[in-house]
C-alpha cells in the first residue's frame, strides 16, 4: 500500500523529518503523508486556504441536505476565488511513497514518518479541477470562507487548511 505527499517541487529525491509548527502536539520531526481516500484535500497549491467536508457514518440527513443539497459529491472542497486561477496555473506532483514507515494519526488519513523516506514514484498531477472532479469531490468556490464557520458545529467531517491565509479568517470570532 501506497501514501502520498503532493508538493509543488517536482524534483525531491528524499523526504527528511521536519518539526511540524503547525501542529504543535507532535513534538518530533516527521515527514508527512496521507492516504488515498483523503488525498483530494492537497490536491490545492499549498498556501491555498480551503475547507473540505465529507459525511461520516453518523451526519445526520438535516446536515447532509443543509451542506451538500443535491450534491452527489462524496466530498465538498471550497476555495475563494482570488485562489481560482492559481489553482489553474499551479503545477502540483504526487509522490508515492512506502506506507511502511508510516503510522496513521487516526485524523482524516494524515500519517507520519519518524525516519527520512525516498519517494517510490513522482507524477504530475496534472488539471488539479480536472483531478479533483475525477475524484468525486466538488469544488464550490466562494468570495470567502469565513460563512463556512458553522460547518464544525454539524455532524460532517469538517477539515480546514492554511485558514489563516482566508480572507479575514483570523478576525471572525468563533
Amino acid at each position: 500500500m501506497a501514501v502520498y505527499h503532493f508538493s509543488e517541487d517536482g524534483g525531491i529525491e528524499r523526504f527528511e523529518p521536519r518539526l511540524a509548527p503547525a501542529h504543535p502536539d507532535i513534538a518530533t520531526p516527521v515527514v508527512w503523508a496521507i492516504d488515498e481516500w483523503h488525498s483530494p484535500m492537497y490536491l490545492f497549491p499549498r498556501d491555498c486556504p480551503r475547507i473540505l467536508a465529507w459525511p461520516l457514518p453518523a451526519t445526520t440527513e438535516a446536515d447532509r441536505e443543509r451542506w451538500f443539497g443535491a450534491s452527489e459529491a462524496r466530498m465538498l472542497a471550497h476555495i475563494e476565488w482570488g485562489w481560482l486561477e492559481r489553482m489553474r496555473a499551479t503545477t502540483l506532483y504526487r509522490y508515492s511513497l512506502d506506507a511502511g514507515p508510516f503510522e496513521d494519526l487516526h485524523d482524516a488519513g494524515m500519517r507520519v514518518s519518524r525516519e527520512a523516506v525516498t519517494p517510490l514514484e513522482v507524477a504530475p498531477v496534472g488539471d488539479l479541477l480536472g483531478a479533483l472532479r475525477a475524484a468525486a469531490v466538488e469544488l464550490r468556490v466562494l468570495e470567502r470562507l469565513t460563512p463556512l464557520r458553522g460547518a464544525w458545529d454539524s455532524t460532517l467531517h469538517v477539515s480546514g487548511i492554511r485558514l489563516r491565509n482566508a480572507i479575514s479568517w483570523d478576525e471572525v470570532s468563533a
